[in-house]
């Protein structure tokens, strides 16, 4: 007697990273355990059409829709799998990996695709902000300002965005932020001010090491002006997981909040948008079916 397999798409992003993906198809025939599962391969061709075939996915009750890419893909995938039946996989292709670091996904593909095979599923938290959703980490302040020039410069990699930070750091100003949560108000000026469900921003910068996307919590992480000459010592407190701990940072847990800003510029999973200067967040637990490394539940 036949045993049913689960179905998986792979819609491949071809421009995140820096690395080719021409073997990606080898790799996954490959590597993939054609016992447990049948497949397909799709390729993104425009901005959106991710979510168009993850739409067309759920619709056909797909097991799994896997992301090949970055944040960008695993944020069009997933926000579109909010809620459903199916479930998002990641393959990390992209230039910074945050939700997949988090979510212990190994970035070299083999282990990644091997991992798949585990096939060791867990719902997690997402965050509801205005009329859209985030999966990872969302802000406001100079890392969507970077987010945004990273975005049009048509080249990828961490390289490039370095390139635009330096550029911008030093004449970037701080954005003024109204934060409400419990009809409890504070003004604060903001360098950058981020909404963490999982750990880092990508590149292993942990903007909020001890943030779990299985708490029903979310962590406001805000970084206060600062004197400019210290950066190099900041930058290096967070990428050793420690950056929580400067003086110049604030961590707010909460469940519900609303910003007013003096900007209308934000990043959801490393995606910039033009937002509204009224901001509504909110966490929407156990909302989303994801594969995960077995291995590292514990820091998930």
């Amino acid at each position: 007697m036949s045993t049913k397999k689960t179905t998986i798409w792979f819609i491949i992003n071809p421009i995140s990273g820096t690395r080719r993906k021409k073997k990606l198809p080898t790799l996954i025939r490959k590597h993939l355990n054609h016992q447990k599962f049948d497949y397909k391969l799709y390729y993104s061709q425009y901005k959106g059409h991710a979510a168009e075939l993850t739409k067309q996915a759920v619709a056909k009750k797909i097991d799994i829709i896997c992301a090949v890419g970055g944040d960008g893909s695993a944020h069009e995938i997933g926000v579109n799998l909010i809620h459903s039946d199916s479930c998002l996989a990641i393959i990390p292709r992209g230039s910074g990996n945050g939700i997949s670091n988090h979510m212990g996904i190994p970035n070299r593909t083999v282990r990644a695709i091997k991992c798949l095979n585990n096939c060791f599923q867990i719902k997690i938290d997402t965050v509801a902000v205005n009329d859209s959703h985030f999966l990872g980490i969302g802000g406001y302040g100079i890392d969507a300002f970077i987010a945004k020039k990273f975005d049009r410069s048509g080249k990828r990699g961490l390289k490039t965005y370095i390139k635009h930070t330096v550029q911008e750091f030093y004449k970037y100003k701080p954005i003024q932020v109204e934060i409400e949560i419990k009809e409890r108000s504070q003004m604060v000026d903001a360098f950058l001010l981020s909404i963490a469900n999982t750990s880092e921003l990508g590149n292993r910068f942990a903007i909020s090491p001890n943030s779990s996307v299985q708490d029903g919590i979310i962590e406001m992480v805000i970084v206060k002006p600062f004197p400019k000459w210290t950066s190099p010592f900041l930058v290096a407190r967070f990428i050793g997981k420690k950056g929580h701990k400067s003086k110049f940072v604030e961590t707010i847990k909460f469940e519900k909040a609303t910003l007013k800003l003096n900007d209308d510029l934000a990043h959801y999973d490393g995606e910039h948008i033009k937002e509204r200067k009224m901001i509504k967040i909110k966490v929407v637990p156990s909302s989303l079916n994801i594969i995960v490394n077995k291995n590292k539940l514990s820091k998930i």
